[in-house]
């Protein structure tokens, strides 16, 4: 680490820098909507965070959980991004669990029982 680095950067900044989201836009949108936490607390774009920090990303493909080891402001490369943290994030689940049965094409509407059937696997 240089001794010229920022000792603390703003999280939307940072979620970009590090790779986590494709623009700023994005990641500032994030945080808008509620889905960035850094430290257990609900993270504002402009929410700073330094070394040492957790930050929680939720959606998109699944949970993310990284720690920040460096702080960065300008977008860097994947190698040298991925050494700014350390990803703690669970593993994502299996595809087979998300499988979903499909009906044959050009077999008509569901009859009563196979409805039922499906709205029983759908939880409703």
């Amino acid at each position: 680490m240089t001794s010229d680095a920022p000792a603390a950067a703003r999280v939307d900044s940072w979620l970009w820098a590090v790779r986590l989201f494709k623009s700023r836009s994005l990641a500032t949108a994030a945080c808008r909507a509620g889905h960035v936490r850094v430290n257990g607390e609900r993270a504002k774009p402009a929410t700073t965070v330094a070394v040492g920090d957790e930050v929680v990303v939720r959606g998109g493909e699944r949970l993310r959980v990284v720690e920040v080891r460096r702080v960065l402001v300008k977008r860097v490369g994947a190698p040298v991004a991925a050494t700014a943290m350390v990803d703690r994030s669970p593993e994502p689940l299996p595809r087979e669990v998300f499988a979903v049965p499909r009906r044959d094409r050009g077999s008509g509407r569901p009859t009563k029982r196979e409805r039922r059937e499906i709205e029983r696997l759908r939880g409703y």
